[in-house]
């Protein structure tokens, strides 16, 4: 049963299902306007403004005309403020050199101040709230040069269901997006309908989601998006499912399959899994947080690979703006970590272990300057030849490694197929555990992706995650889990 509040905010939505990012924290009063902060302006005159939105921009210092712009929509009774403060969006910018667009909802639109990702009037080309979002983005332009070939749009909750009604509505605009706890595009074109998306979309194929974005915007033949996913496992507002209904959709409109091109694992106990185009370039990405509940994933924290403030819904997991930007090519890199760029190193070996090393080779990429290796998803080094040795690791421990070729300009091309080298050492007896696959993942010895529960190290397919599927899992050596339903010995 909903507490008063939420009952009292909903009948003057008139509503029977609004997206409630934010309810555990409601007061009795619904989010009012952001006032500017720090280094956040407001912007007025951005056009006529059919979906009634506010604008705020956060620009660094001395930015040059041509740089990259981020769109970053904010979830339920969230406001521009809360998401500038704590995404982590505008440390990058600083860092790497880009404008970043802060629309505004109100409660005036609707009682819990979400973006209309379920109304044709405010998320489809052209109208509402949409159209509100692309004027801020035409207005950036004017006032800033920004480049038009690379605009992205990011959004959490139901500002991520309203980032994939964009990239279907306006792929003509919008180079790439990142959708985190958000809904496939046009999930629910009614308000009634939100609440069946948010806990389990219809049951469509890939041909049936992707379509929804090809009826979007009818005729269009030009590129589409990047897209990135990020979806906590443990979620309970935003269910799991939309993250597998999100690549399927997209994958299909990009014409590739749903088995990933390559699955790696990074920090905060995530998995990701890459699709890859045709030309080998990540065209979409998901992210399975393992454990995480409803929000947007940051990392506090000086390290290169963290930002962003931890606060309520914004989750102490993994910088999700960093690898999101990475993913866009905001770092500097292609878009996607490839194409256009070097081609990924070819032959990648482990060449040998020792109870604190890795050793490994690769062939060499024409045109290369140097090459970079990355240990679970963390660079490691930035060698100049075709082999490398990795030193400090623990004994007896799986490492995951791939490698990217640069270029004479800094730039990153596609990184190579993971390869696992484990150290030698370990002592320590074999163990086993015997558990549902929601079990095993919960205890951090399997993972999700796309609805599916993987044993973590060896990857090792343990069907569908769920309650109802008991796997034997074995451990050796430290974080390296195999099926072992046959039986587990643990000498």
């Amino acid at each position: 049963m909903r507490p008063p509040i939420l009952r009292r905010l909903f009948r003057r939505a008139a509503s029977t299902a609004v997206l409630g990012l934010l309810a555990a924290t409601l007061s009795t009063t619904a989010a009012q306007p952001a006032a500017a902060a720090g280094g956040l302006q407001q912007v007025t005159g951005f056009g006529s403004n059919p979906g009634n939105l506010q604008m705020y921009e956060y620009t660094p210092a001395g930015l040059p005309a041509n740089a990259p712009l981020v769109v970053a929509l904010h979830g339920c009774a969230q406001t521009a403020d809360a998401y500038y403060a704590n995404s982590g969006w505008p440390e990058l910018a600083d860092r790497w050199g880009f404008d970043v667009v802060f629309p505004q909802t109100t409660s005036a639109n609707n009682a819990l101040s979400c973006f209309g990702w379920f109304d044709p009037a405010e998320d489809t080309r052209g109208k509402g709230e949409a159209a509100s979002i692309v004027q801020m983005v035409e207005k950036a332009k004017q006032s800033r040069g920004s480049d038009t070939g690379r605009v992205y749009v990011t959004g959490l909750s139901a500002g991520g269901g309203m980032t994939a009604d964009l990239l279907a509505a306006y792929p003509d605009v919008f180079a790439g997006g990142s959708v985190a706890s958000g809904l496939p595009a046009q999930c629910a074109t009614s308000q009634a309908a939100a609440s069946g998306c948010q806990t389990g979309p219809q049951k469509l194929t890939p041909t049936q989601w992707g379509d929804k974005v090809r009826a979007a915007y009818p005729g269009y033949s030009g590129p589409r998006p990047r897209v990135a996913i990020w979806q906590g496992t443990s979620d309970y507002t935003v269910y799991p499912a939309n993250a597998t209904a999100l690549r399927d959709q997209w994958t299909d409109v990009w014409g590739i399959g749903q088995t990933p091109s390559a699955t790696d694992t990074l920090p905060g106990n995530t998995t990701r899994s890459v699709y890859n185009d045709s030309a080998g370039r990540p065209a979409v990405e998901t992210y399975s947080v393992s454990g995480m509940g409803h929000g947007l994933p940051v990392s506090p924290g000086t390290g290169a690979q963290q930002c962003g403030k931890a606060a309520a819904y914004f989750l102490n997991t993994i910088c999700s703006s960093y690898y999101t930007g990475v993913f866009w090519g905001l770092d500097g890199g292609n878009p996607g970590g490839g194409g256009d760029g070097l081609p990924a190193p070819a032959g990648v070996t482990v060449t040998g272990t020792t109870g604190t090393t890795a050793s490994l080779s690769w062939n060499a990429v024409a045109g290369a300057a140097s090459y970079t290796v990355m240990r679970d998803g963390t660079k490691v080094a930035s060698p100049s030849g075709t082999a490398y040795t990795d030193t400090g690791l623990t004994a007896g421990t799986a490492y995951r490694y791939t490698v990217a070729a640069v270029d004479s300009a800094g730039a990153a091309g596609a990184a190579s197929a993971q390869v696992t080298a484990t150290t030698t050492g370990g002592s320590a007896p074999a163990k086993c555990w015997t558990a549902t696959n929601y079990a095993q993942v919960a205890a951090g010895r399997a993972h999700t992706t796309g609805g599916y529960v993987y044993a973590n190290g060896s990857e090792a397919n343990m069907g569908l995650y769920n309650v109802f599927v008991t796997h034997t899992l074995k451990e050796s050596p430290a974080g390296y889990f195999v099926i072992a339903d046959s039986g587990c010995t643990t000498g």
